[in-house]
């Protein structure tokens, strides 16, 4: 296939105006997709939007469709940094390794492990690219929309005006939530009266049970992301929040109230008991799910993990026998670089491992060995898959705890035991997890330029550039929704303690602190002592990955692990798969995340089907569908970026304490009953946006149909 710049032309390429956009944008793009990964558990690719950015600023500049693709190229690598770290980083604070995340040990080693996955996947990519990339079985569906983006771009056509449009839509949205103008949900426990009978004592009892109903959250990037999987994944993600909070929590909690509250208890301690049912007991259940999900998306997709590694093994022999590639399109990094980054990549591990985790020299060889081997073979894997689904349906999540299951078990064996165990755990599957991340989104922008005639050891150099700067920068926002979020939290209970006139509270370990004294602490120190649920775990920050990585390697190490609850959790992930659910781990991550998550990105699936159902209606041709999809993508992305940054923004705000005070008129309060009638009229208008703009864009019938986004 010719590219659409020859070989033998060599336009601008490796700008520094290019190289600078595409950091500016890993940096963005990654924090706002650690945003969504925190609180929904799902990221979305970023080759799109980078697209979409790099192609409006370089074509302000005069600058050539090269130039671009570096951009978008260093521009989307920070989404899958955030991926990893996102999957990964969090779990050393919820699984206790770090009682303190913001320390600048804690942030070396963060910075550590991103950069040194980061470096292994490109390395590997490296060797790999050449055949990935020009095998016509791998159709890299994202890739050519991407390109195609690029080409549209040079013929005169933009989807830069519904990119940003959205995202000014959404930072105003969340702008006004942060503000509290309007409630961002609403809650409230339906209760009933029932006798319970025991069989084995011979009691009755007059007992209450119930159940806690839930607003959709008031959420743009909630309903992005249900917009961008569509009716049927949205709806599958929502049944488990259904299982979870309309079955199992009732349940649960109807058995539970008798020796828990008194009769009459109020409807505050109802809600306390069902909050406190779904997370200590529902959660597991739902990891559980969660595991024998993962291990049956890895199971069906064997063949193509097994074609993708004895592909994988003589490609690297290909490279190590030295081909000669002259001409441009065709030239990667130098096997010698290659060599040396691997040998980099090794040593990093072996450093943290031995010296941060302090493990022995040969455990931490045997864990800088197990990097490697696994780095190579997730990434094969993760490439081959992104080049038939494209990266945003690459199972990362299910290849990572693969690699911690495998390292944890080594690390048994090698007699390996306590926090030094779960650490050095924990770190490998990191690095294994950015390295697969890496590697397929760096093969998804590489096939992009293969098709536009982008150089590739420059886009590889770029790359390495990227990541070095998203390793560096992706602790801070980490840092600033975990700590802003305990902040916001922290400051919620001190005043309403303050109204209760409490004027010293008692931490769990027995220590008194006055208000006062409680205001000044560390935020991971003020979150123990007011027991709040907030940071990483918590209903706002529910990184379902993190926990799950957390619970097992606790568990396999240190022996710890709730299995009764874990057991149950797989039966009913096997049970999903014998009745032949399309997602068990997607209906196990409904259950993990609260009701209101999983409720608006049902909204926003539900709201791509009626875009689908209303353009069948109209008599649209495949043409007009494929430009009203890309340009619904493209809307749903900006809603996305645009609460992610302002949600950031505001989290810092919490951070360094910043207060706001808003002067309320005809609603009152947002806790008041009658406030949530204006956050329906923002969920209607919010699903009036995104059903009319794409419909109304679909272009005329004659037009050419690009190649469909779908992601």
């Amino acid at each position: 296939m010719q590219p659409f710049v020859p070989s033998d032309q060599n336009l601008r390429e490796f700008s520094l105006r290019a190289v600078l956009i595409g950091l500016v944008m890993a940096v963005v793009l990654g924090s706002a997709n650690a945003y969504l990964g925190l609180k929904a558990g799902m990221t979305i690719a970023a080759t799109y939007p980078a697209a979409v950015i790099g192609m409006a600023l370089i074509k302000l500049m005069k600058g050539t469709i090269l130039e671009e693709n570096m951009a978008r190229t260093v521009g989307s690598i920070g989404e899958s940094v955030a991926a990893g770290a996102i999957f990964t980083i969090p779990a050393f604070v919820i699984s206790g390794i770090w009682p303190k995340f913001f320390t600048m040990g804690n942030y070396v080693t963060s910075s550590l492990i991103m950069f040194a996955g980061g470096v292994l996947g490109i390395m590997f990519v490296a060797l790999l690219r050449r055949v990935m990339v020009e095998d016509a079985e791998l159709p890299y569906p994202e890739s050519v929309a991407a390109a195609e983006i690029h080409k549209a771009g040079a013929r005169g056509g933009s989807g830069t005006k519904f990119l940003f449009g959205a995202m000014g839509l959404g930072a105003v949205i969340q702008a006004l939530v942060q503000v509290q103008l309007f409630a961002t949900t609403w809650e409230s426990f339906v209760g009933f009266k029932a006798t319970a009978i025991n069989l084995v004592h011979g009691w009755k009892a007059k007992v209450g049970g119930g159940m806690l109903l839930s607003s959709p959250g008031i959420s743009p990037a909630y309903m992005g992301v249900g917009y961008i999987i569509g009716p049927k994944l949205g709806a599958l993600n929502f049944s488990g929040g259904i299982i979870a909070w309309g079955l199992l929590v009732p349940i649960i909690t109807y058995f539970l109230a008798p020796g828990v509250l008194p009769e009459g208890a109020a409807e505050g301690d109802w809600i306390a008991l069902s909050v406190s049912v779904w997370k200590f007991i529902v959660r597991p259940i739902a990891i559980g799910g969660m595991l024998m999900g993962a291990c049956f998306t890895l199971f069906k997709m064997r063949k193509s993990l097994a074609t993708g590694l004895s592909r994988s093994i003589s490609d690297v022999k290909k490279a190590a026998a030295g081909e000669q590639e002259v001409d441009r399109v065709n030239k990667d990094l130098s096997f010698t670089y290659v060599m040396f980054g691997l040998a980099f990549a090794a040593m990093v591990t072996f450093l943290i491992t031995w010296r941060i985790f302090q493990v022995s020299p040969l455990v931490s060889l045997v864990a800088a060995l197990v990097v490697v081997i696994l780095g190579f073979f997730f990434s094969a894997i993760s490439g081959y898959l992104v080049g038939i689904m494209g990266s945003s349906n690459n199972p990362i999540s299910g290849l990572t705890l693969t690699a911690l299951v495998i390292t944890a078990l080594v690390m048994v064996v090698l007699g390996v035991k306590g926090r030094e165990g779960v650490a050095a755990v924990l770190g490998v599957a990191a690095v294994v997890c950015v390295s697969a991340a890496v590697a397929g989104e760096m093969l998804q922008d590489l096939k992009a330029g293969h098709i536009l005639g982008g150089t590739p050891w420059r886009m590889e150099m770029g790359d390495l550039l990227g990541v070095a700067l998203a390793s560096a920068v992706l602790f801070i926002p980490l840092m600033v929704l975990h700590e802003g979020d305990i902040s916001a939290q922290g400051t919620k209970r001190i005043a309403e303690l303050t109204a209760q006139q409490v004027q010293v509270v008692t931490a769990p370990d027995g220590q008194t602190y006055t208000l006062d004294q409680v205001k000044q602490l560390p935020a991971d120190q003020k979150k123990a002592v007011l027991s709040l649920d907030a940071g990483f775990g918590s209903k706002q920050l529910a990184a379902p990955q993190a926990g799950l990585m957390a619970l097992l390697s606790r568990g396999i190490v240190e022996g710890k692990m709730a299995w009764p609850l874990i057991i149950v959790g797989m039966m009913m992930g096997l049970a999903f798969i014998l009745m032949q659910v399309k997602s068990p781990m997607l209906v196990s991550v409904g259950m993990y995340l609260p009701l209101e998550t999983t409720f608006a990105i049902f909204l926003g699936g539900l709201i791509k089907g009626v875009v689908e159902m209303v353009g069948a209606k109209r008599g649209l041709n495949e043409a007009q569908k494929v430009r009203a999809e890309n340009n619904g993508v493209l809307l749903a992305a900006g809603l996305i970026a645009g609460e992610a940054l302002v949600g950031l923004l505001f989290a810092a705000f919490a951070f360094y304490e910043v207060k706001f005070q808003l002067t309320r008129f005809v609603w009152g309060p947002t806790s008041a009953p009658g406030a949530f009638w204006i956050s329906l009229l923002i969920l209607a208008g919010i699903a009036v946006y995104l059903v009319k703009v794409p419909l109304d864009n679909a272009g005329a019938a004659d037009e050419p149909a690009p190649p469909s986004a779908n992601f």
